[in-house]
């Protein structure tokens, strides 16, 4: 693979992925360590580097939660990591790892996001994704999943393919949600450069049954272990603002889509374990918006799931999602 960068001013450059070989295994990108790639973003020594700098535990107890940041601001590429999640009783912690630039875009910034959101004790971890561009806060475009594996048993490999085209969310290597951009959403679609994220912090606000079910800090600390980075794209430097595009040899194992036996593979895990689509969200939109594609068979499946949400019978409010900027620093979801 050839990524091809050229500046335009400013933070905008056009990053194109012109890729050879097409693939859905990704095994071959570089892992780098802790230190190559992220630096400490908040919760003093609720960050701990472990074996070497090749993993990194992050802690949330009643003092903080704790996160790291990209050195770099990415604009396309493939960004992953293993992931561990805290066991036992979780209500209201939230785990994240993403993509913003929020930091410098506080009017019109862009995101995507892996959330996942904390249970009591004997219910299930739940994933959560989602997409902003250009401070569409007001559109929320959240997926939500239920794990078919205990997240807190093993490490497990959470990724995002994110070109000027397509954003996919992958968990072990299957793809579990292809989002297109489409004409209609003009500068909805994130295109700016953005930094990654990883963090974890008390959501007890929302998180586990619309905040009915708060932190217990009775369990912590809880502790999330991350390993086996991978930042692959083409990075911008927000100093000298020129990008530094990576060439590598292991370039090729990038997935430029999602391939036929993956497509079915994906088609499985949202008919089983997808328990949420803003897409067919009526009590939120009386109009899909315009870049949905409805697929009739999740929409029954979902509407038998939740009539209320999915059937439109009774008038609710949804949940808002927005970012806001906690006393710790970080930049969390309420």
């Amino acid at each position: 693979m050839k990524m091809v960068c050229s500046y335009l001013g400013g933070f905008l450059f056009l990053c194109s992925l012109l890729v050879a070989l097409a693939s859905g295994s990704h095994g071959n990108l570089p892992i780098i360590s802790f230190d190559e790639g992220y630096t400490h973003l908040f919760g003093d020594n609720n960050l701990v580097i472990h074996r070497d700098g090749k993993a990194v535990h992050l802690s949330l107890d009643e003092r903080t939660g704790s996160g790291f940041v990209s050195h770099d601001l990415y604009l396309h590429g493939f960004f992953s990591a293993k992931i561990k999640l805290p066991s036992d009783y979780t209500a209201g912690v939230v785990v994240a790892f993403y993509m913003s630039n929020g930091d410098i875009f506080e009017r019109n910034h862009d995101e995507i996001d892996f959330e996942f959101l904390g249970n009591i004790r004997g219910k299930d971890w739940r994933i959560q994704t989602n997409i902003y561009g250009n401070g569409s806060t007001n559109v929320g475009r959240e997926e939500r999943y239920n794990l078919w594996f205990d997240p807190s048993d093993d490490f497990h490999q959470y990724s995002i393919l994110w070109t000027e085209s397509q954003i996919i969310f992958y968990v072990d290597n299957i793809p579990i949600r292809e989002f297109k951009r489409n004409a209609s959403m003009g500068g909805d679609f994130p295109s700016k450069p953005m930094s990654l994220y990883a963090t974890i912090w008390d959501g007890s606000n929302w998180a586990t049954n619309g905040g009915k079910y708060r932190v217990n800090y009775k369990y912590a600390p809880y502790v999330t272990e991350f390993s086996e980075f991978v930042l692959h794209g083409c990075a911008v430097d927000p100093v000298e603002q020129y990008a530094k595009c990576d060439n590598t040899h292991g370039s090729q194992a990038i997935p430029t889509g999602v391939t036929p036996s993956q497509r079915t593979k994906m088609d499985s895990i949202r008919r089983k374990h997808m328990t949420y689509s803003y897409c067919y969200d009526l009590t939120r939109y009386k109009v899909p918006p315009m870049e949905c594609v409805i697929n009739p068979q999740e929409a029954e499946r979902l509407k038998a799931f939740d009539p209320v949400t999915f059937g439109g019978g009774r008038r609710r409010h949804g949940k808002r999602h927005h970012r806001s900027h906690s006393s710790s620093g970080q930049t969390i979801s309420i």
